[in-house]
């Protein structure tokens, strides 16, 4: 294996774990999702240029179509989380709440 492309993937797998780590110490869902919705697409990336480093033209260019599919849709899936937990999850109280009263005025419409 290159050791180019080794760095890259040993780099990109350490951003991984360290976003774990964060689901599991974070206390509150926002937290949560905040580690996993920031780490991910960064580790994505990286692991990414280490594959297209070893796997060549070919399947770099394979490689690159998934990442960028990964890339557009992990930062939507977190949002989604974020959204859902903040309408169902009345357990966790925010101090600054800019969100609420925008769902509050879209709910009498």
């Amino acid at each position: 294996m290159n050791p180019v492309a080794a760095a890259f993937i040993l780099v990109g797998s350490s951003l991984l774990l360290l976003a774990s780590v964060g689901l599991l110490r974070f206390s509150t869902p926002y937290a949560r999702f905040h580690a996993a919705g920031k780490a991910s697409p960064v580790a994505v990336i990286i692991v990414s240029i280490g594959a297209m480093i070893e796997l060549g033209a070919s399947g770099g260019a394979r490689l690159a179509v998934a990442s960028a599919a990964m890339i557009l849709t992990l930062p939507v899936a977190v949002h989604l989380l974020f959204r859902s937990t903040h309408r169902t999850d009345t357990s966790v109280r925010l101090r600054i709440d800019e969100l609420s009263p925008a769902e509050d005025a879209a709910d009498r419409t």
